[in-house]
């Protein structure tokens, strides 16, 4: 079967490609040189020897609905998803269930969450391409992923590094705050940033980097205020404002 191009409304869905070439701190220092190859290795051996298996923060309970949580968390908290998620993944847990269900009720479970209209449209669009094309699975490449409503190259690297074990690094505004202060990449936009880190990290830690990356921004490396006091990394890390 020839790959489907995306359609208009698959294109308009992918809610954050990438960010904003904008300093990441008011300060706006000039960012230091990324942190030596021995450096990157030691920061992924602490990450590991705290956190040996790292999981998403995302609540769900097959492929399909992974797909369907991180489609939703486009420019929305975990948390916000996990408490939409929760009611609909009980009646809809696959993408006969979802498309049976229909969009306005879709709509109505999910109406807590930012870009909810553009959300539901997109969650019953790949459901139903899911099942014209994929015999109601979740595709594990790249391209077909990508051609999903909704599904831009954030979303699909974490499908495909979560469910199929393929080790890619999804750069979110956590990740990529991370990396630049580090820094392990000096990058302004999400793709350069998945690029070095995916090059620069030891293969032996790649699987699992992105999980280590995000909660180390969501809790410890935070936007306004990072905790560098009790952070395990802060004597590797060149960033000139830390805190104490």
């Amino acid at each position: 079967m020839p790959t489907r191009k995306p359609s208009a409304a698959a294109v308009s869905g992918r809610l954050a490609p990438r960010l904003a070439a904008v300093a990441l701190d008011a300060s706006a220092e000039p960012a230091p040189d990324p942190v030596g190859d021995a450096a990157v290795e030691e920061i992924f051996r602490r990450f590991q020897a705290a956190n040996p298996a790292p999981v998403s923060d995302l609540r769900y309970t097959n492929t399909y609905t992974l797909l369907v949580a991180v489609v939703l968390s486009a420019q929305a908290t975990d948390r916000g998803v996990n408490l939409a998620t929760g009611p609909l993944f009980k009646v809809a847990d696959s993408p006969e269930k979802m498309l049976a269900l229909g969009e306005d009720r879709v709509r109505h479970f999910i109406r807590t969450i930012g870009l909810f209209n553009t959300k539901a449209k997109n969650v019953i669009a790949l459901s139903r391409i899911l099942i014209e094309e994929h015999s109601g699975e979740v595709p594990a490449t790249l391209d077909a992923l990508q051609v999903l409503p909704g599904v831009g190259a954030k979303t699909a690297s974490v499908v495909l590094n979560v469910a199929f074990g393929v080790p890619r690094i999804a750069v979110d505004t956590h990740i990529f705050r991370v990396a630049n202060r580090i820094p392990l990449a000096v990058a302004a936009t999400t793709d350069k940033v998945q690029t070095t880190l995916e090059a620069r990290v030891p293969a032996s830690y790649l699987l699992h980097a992105h999980h280590w990356l995000i909660l180390h921004g969501r809790y410890v490396c935070k936007a306004r205020k990072p905790d560098c006091p009790s952070c395990r990394i802060s004597d590797l890390c060149r960033y000139p404002a830390k805190t104490v």
